[in-house]
């Protein structure tokens, strides 16, 4: 895992506002502390992890997993891997395992930088303590619309498609800031009519 081109996308990464910005530091002062092992499940009070902001076709809906562990509907991602070579490798493998969806590109716009960076506490679970998780999402564009059947792996109970909007006004604060920033995507890079 190369903890340099992680910290320097960081570095890269453009909060928007104070919160979004102290979890940015957080991440790098955590990779920081644990040079050799920033990623690792073993690192017990905390790991970075990675997670993909998956949008349908139309780029008005994200795909949501409900995740049966702690029985919340998330956008797919999790632990890192020894195989994986980023976070952002880990974030698209994640995605294929828990929806078996193949085709997932990163968002063109963000050519792959990271697009939201988010630090939440996991509860303690059977033999594991709690910890933190410094996570790193990416937009993502599937070629998928909302009819399509998603392929759930054993750590999830269902999935949705769920609308951006509906995200925004609706979720915690955490999912409602991506969908916040995808409308402000799009928004941004729509072509102006002539």
């Amino acid at each position: 895992m190369h903890k340099k081109s992680t910290i320097s996308a960081l570095f890269d990464y453009i909060s928007q506002g104070e919160l979004d910005n102290q979890y940015r530091i957080d991440t790098i002062t955590h990779i920081q502390k644990n040079p050799a092992s920033w990623w690792q499940r073993s690192t017990l009070d905390g790991h970075v992890t990675a997670s993909a902001w998956i949008l349908n076709e139309e780029k008005d809906h994200a795909l949501f997993l409900h995740h049966a562990k702690i029985n919340r509907w998330l956008q797919p991602g999790g632990h890192l891997d020894e195989t994986d070579i980023s976070p952002t490798q880990g974030a698209i493998r994640e995605a294929r395992e828990e929806t078996g969806i193949a085709k997932l590109t990163l968002d063109a716009f963000h050519k792959g930088a990271i697009f939201d960076v988010d630090v939440h506490l996991i509860a303690a679970h059977k033999h594991e303590a709690a910890h933190l998780h410094y996570d790193l999402r990416y937009l993502v564009q599937s070629g998928e619309t909302t009819g399509t059947t998603v392929t759930i792996s054993h750590e999830s109970l269902g999935f949705r498609w769920i609308s951006l909007k509906e995200v925004e006004e609706q979720f915690e604060p955490s999912l409602a800031r991506m969908a916040k920033k995808t409308l402000q995507t799009i928004k941004n890079t729509k072509k102006p009519e002539i």
